[in-house]
């Protein structure tokens, strides 16, 4: 039997340690495999999350909860070094153990899926590396584990500092890796400014084309879109409120401008997926009628509407 009671002092120290521990792990592991399907993109997964939002849940979870890890389990070797009795508490074999048994059986359960990902088409690359990290980073949590059951750390605590740095290291460098991929919270703002001035303009466009089948003229301005039976009013620039450029061009031509903070990202959601690629150096001018690929700047895009395709509603009155 132990020597000393557990307290719930030990019970949630062990218990918010193993928990920081596992999610940090499952949160490093979900990093390296979106940072290899970046480098690595597959044609027959196209889709991007347009706004990386694995990579940024991942990042949250490391820069929050590793610390939390680091910081319980110095509170736990504390006690432990001013009593060692609890070397043998319940509690600390149960998670150890528990630990142990975790890691191999995420090891097991990840090379299968890997393995059946691989089979299914996966191209090499992409599963030789996930298969490496997945290795690596649960085999080190094997040995560190079962050195921590064998007293090893305890009886060489300088070689336990020099771990605990190289794995802190190894994490900041990953949430650097991570900042570089999807950009710094400012540029990501500034990116999700430019989609939403994309949306709006698409809408605009929209209510334009209604107008012209049902009233059988374009508007003279966008305030003509505001209709109080139906709730729409024209959007503004939602970064600084201002109204969005528009002018005819001809009887059935029109144009829409906005100033945006960048080039069009190619995970934008709002690019049309039948669109041209974008063309090498083109930056300020609409590339074709049906796309919303924008440089940095002010960019307008010019509109014409076909009849065949949009005809007018027979009330229309023709001008």
């Amino acid at each position: 039997m132990d020597k000393l009671r557990v307290t719930p002092k030990d019970f949630f120290l062990w218990a918010g340690a193993m928990i920081s521990f596992y999610v940090s792990v499952f949160s490093f592991l979900a990093l390296f495999f979106d940072y290899i399907d970046v480098a690595f993109p597959d044609s027959l997964n196209p889709y991007v999350d347009p706004y990386s939002s694995t990579i940024r849940f991942s990042i949250a979870s490391l820069i929050v909860l590793f610390p939390v890890f680091l910081l319980l389990m110095y509170f736990i070797r504390r006690d432990i070094i001013a009593q060692r009795e609890k070397m043998n508490l319940w509690v600390r074999r149960w998670a150890l153990v528990l630990t142990i048994f975790v890691a191999g059986a995420t090891l097991v359960t990840d090379l299968i899926v890997l393995v059946n990902t691989y089979l299914n088409g996966d191209i090499t690359t992409h599963f030789v590396l996930k298969v490496l990290i997945v290795f690596l980073v649960m085999a080190a949590g094997l040995m560190h584990f079962l050195a921590d059951m064998w007293g090893y750390w305890d009886e060489n605590p300088r070689y336990l500092h020099y771990v605990a740095g190289a794995v802190g290291v190894l994490v900041v460098s990953t949430i650097v890796g991570g900042v570089f991929i999807i950009g710094t919270p400012a540029q990501v703002r500034m990116y999700r400014f430019d989609d939403q001035k994309v949306s709006d303009l698409q809408m605009i466009q929209s209510e334009i084309v209604s107008y012209w089948q049902s009233e059988g003229k374009l508007p003279a301005n966008l305030s003509d879109l505001n209709d109080s039976i139906n709730g729409f009013t024209v959007p503004t620039d939602a970064q600084d409120g201002s109204q969005y450029d528009y002018s005819v061009q001809g009887t059935t031509t029109f144009q829409l401008c906005a100033n945006f903070n960048a080039p069009t990202q190619p995970d934008s959601p709002t690019l049309n997926q039948y669109s041209a690629p974008l063309p090498a150096g083109a930056s300020g001018v609409d590339l074709s009628q049906e796309s919303w690929y924008h440089g940095e700047g002010k960019v307008c895009f010019a509109r014409t509407i076909d009849p065949k395709r949009y005809p007018p509603y027979p009330t229309a009155v023709k001008q």
